[in-house]
């Protein structure tokens, strides 16, 4: 059937999605402080004020808190938020801490590139931030992790006449309505020497010393075999490895130790999605979900390719608009063409041609771009050979 052809591609664009979703890593753009401001004289005496065009590189670092005290047991992502653009600039240390340069050169020379581990921009507008000059004074600073709600820190007020400026704590808040989330209970109770493993297995990672980083987790789990979240680092690492027997073990393992910890759940979903085990797709997915429905929209995504493979639609419907309405910054635009793939399996072609239009708009990829393009076409043919429904008249 060619609209399951059609979707095959979109499994494949939905594995590319989830592989840059997942990256980690860290560093910021560098630079050198320029001269201050010069002063020249028009002839009738009035100086003329030169502002000073070199980037300027500032340091800000800080720490990640919990409100109500619990302790973080896995990195924290450390974003800022300029002009409407979302950029990863590093992630916290094993007590919560950060440290990172804001260099105000543009996005696209610096060296921090599209920011590291930064899906939502890379993803839903890659030329958005290109060649734009970031300035801290318009910047907010947030910490970024599934489940919570963070403290938001204005930069404008920090950093004048500074090198380097402690932002001091930053604190996240449980949501209230969101029962898994992305740190474990269990692994908060690992003894030091887990600990100790497991960060050095995240710096590995870091550097892509993936065997290194392997050997660390190992020990992780080893001294402490409800270390969660060690299972899950472990579990990527043979995913990245391709050894999808062992990392589906690792993410059970995570389940078992903590079932409330969402990224394993993510982990098996991902893995039945690259398997086509469309029933594990819908399964895994269902349970994170069930956990938390509102900061996986790529999750929704899955679910809805696995119900449309699965050939119930109306589920597949339900997942894909739910998916759009948690995704409001469109972090994932390809919700917006599998609805679009649903409602014309539906014969919905009016509202399936408004979809597949919603996101060409958003799409960047050619590739991914033409073919938004044919099935558009073929919704309108479909659309012109057929007598309107009920619903559509409605």
């Amino acid at each position: 059937m060619k609209h399951r052809s059609a979707c095959c591609i979109l499994v494949s664009l939905a594995l590319t999605f989830s592989a840059s979703a997942q990256s980690r890593g860290s560093g910021g753009g560098g630079g050198t402080r320029g001269p201050g401001k010069g002063n020249l004289n028009y002839p009738g005496g009035q100086p003329l004020n030169i502002p000073d065009l070199t980037p300027r590189t500032v340091f800000f670092s800080g720490k990640v808190v919990l409100d109500d005290g619990t302790a973080l047991t896995e990195p924290v992502a450390i974003q800022t938020i300029c002009n409407g653009q979302k950029h990863t600039e590093t992630y916290t240390d094993s007590h919560g801490g950060f440290s990172f340069q804001f260099s105000n050169r543009s996005t696209a020379n610096s060296s921090s590139g599209a920011g590291i581990g930064d899906a939502e921009t890379a993803l839903s507008n890659p030329t958005a931030m290109r060649g734009s000059q970031r300035d801290y004074h318009n910047c907010e600073l947030q910490a970024s992790l599934p489940g919570f709600t963070s403290q938001i820190m204005e930069l404008a007020g920090h950093g004048g006449g500074l090198d380097n400026y402690d932002l001091g704590r930053i604190a996240l808040h449980r949501m209230g309505q969101v029962q898994g989330v992305t740190i474990s209970a269990t692994s908060a109770a690992a003894p030091d020497g887990a600990k100790k493993a497991f960060f050095k297995g995240i710096e590995k990672q870091k550097k892509d010393k993936w065997d290194e980083a392997q050997k660390e987790f190992e020990k992780a789990v080893q001294i402490y075999p409800k270390f969660a979240v060690a299972w899950f680092e472990l579990g990527r690492v043979h995913a990245r490895n391709k050894d999808v027997t062992r990392a589906s073990e690792c993410f059970q393992q995570a389940v078992n130790a903590d079932p409330k910890y969402a990224s394993p759940y993510q982990g098996l979903t991902q893995l039945a999605l690259e398997g086509r085990n469309w029933p594990e797709v819908v399964s895994q997915s269902v349970h994170l979900l069930s956990l938390n429905p509102i900061n996986f929209p790529d999750v929704w995504l899955y679910n809805s390719i696995g119900n449309y493979f699965l050939h119930d639609l109306p589920s597949a419907e339900k997942s894909a608009r739910q998916g759009i309405r948690v995704d409001d910054e469109h972090h994932v635009p390809k919700l917006e063409y599998m609805l679009g793939m649903v409602l014309m399996a539906r014969g919905q072609y009016t509202e399936a041609s408004e979809h597949m239009r919603s996101y060409i708009k958003l799409v960047r990829n050619p590739a991914d771009l033409a073919e938004a393009q044919k099935e558009l076409e073929e919704i309108q043919r479909l659309s012109a050979s057929t007598v309107p429904s009920v619903a559509e008249k409605k």
